[in-house]
């Protein structure tokens, strides 16, 4: 399975190694120089796990650990940190880091930590990925239904089968094609439309204003993403 990683880490050369090992386990890797970098790609993206060097320049990995935290709970962390900053490694574990590592460090370890903490989540997910919430509808893919206001909607089979596919992409953008491919198993008789029509019946039942959606959202020319967490206008 793929699982996509944020690396933050100044040290080039250690930077550079990490994301070809990472690469080389088949994940999808964003690797960040710095501490503006990497606080860009929190906010605008979401990940399976994290890789956060402390001492970065621009804000501390321990910095980017508690703004992450504050909005989300579950993101896996790991943090690389040098001898003698013990202190450190105390205050992330403190602030919902997962696992620590020191430098400098076996790549074989560090995989294996790696590939230990997405077995965890991924067994963690495995429980509620059929039930989360948009805002204030729960939705609950299981049973097919979304709740709202007292009120439980129905979902349709190719419905639920698209947010699933659209919770995968973790924010990305989902095209038409993949859907169409994914949901509709390339049946050849259906097309665009059918989908945008899909989506507008969606956004009825998860949005409190369809005509403004904070969840589904449309990417230009693209397709379709949605949007966990707090909530962001239609770009």
């Amino acid at each position: 399975m793929t699982f996509r990683l944020l690396l933050v880490e100044d040290d080039r050369t250690l930077r550079v190694a990490l994301t070809d090992a990472f690469t080389g386990e088949g994940h999808a890797v964003v690797a960040a120089a710095d501490g503006h970098e990497g606080r860009a790609c929190l906010r605008e993206q979401r990940f399976d796990l994290a890789v956060l060097d402390v001492m970065l320049p621009g804000p501390s990995g321990l910095e980017l650990l508690r703004e992450l935290r504050a909005r989300d709970a579950d993101t896996p962390v790991l943090l690389l940190t040098a001898r003698g900053e013990e202190g450190d490694v105390v205050l992330g574990l403190e602030l919902g880091a997962d696992e620590y590592v020191t430098k400098p460090f076996s790549l074989r370890e560090l995989l294996a930590r790696v590939k230990a903490m997405l077995r965890r989540r991924d067994r963690t997910e495995a429980a509620g990925v059929l039930q989360f919430a948009l805002g204030d509808a729960k939705v609950d893919l299981a049973a097919f239904t979304v709740e709202r206001d007292g009120m439980v909607h129905t979902l349709s089979p190719k419905e639920a089968g698209m947010l699933q596919l659209l919770r995968q992409h973790g924010g990305r953008a989902v095209s038409r094609a993949q859907f169409l491919q994914q949901v509709w198993g390339g049946d050849q008789f259906v097309g665009d439309r059918t989908i945008d029509t899909h989506v507008l019946n969606l956004r009825q039942k998860i949005e409190r204003d369809p005509r403004q959606p904070r969840f589904l959202l449309t990417v230009h020319g693209i397709g379709y993403r949605l949007v966990e967490g707090s909530e962001r206008p239609e770009a």
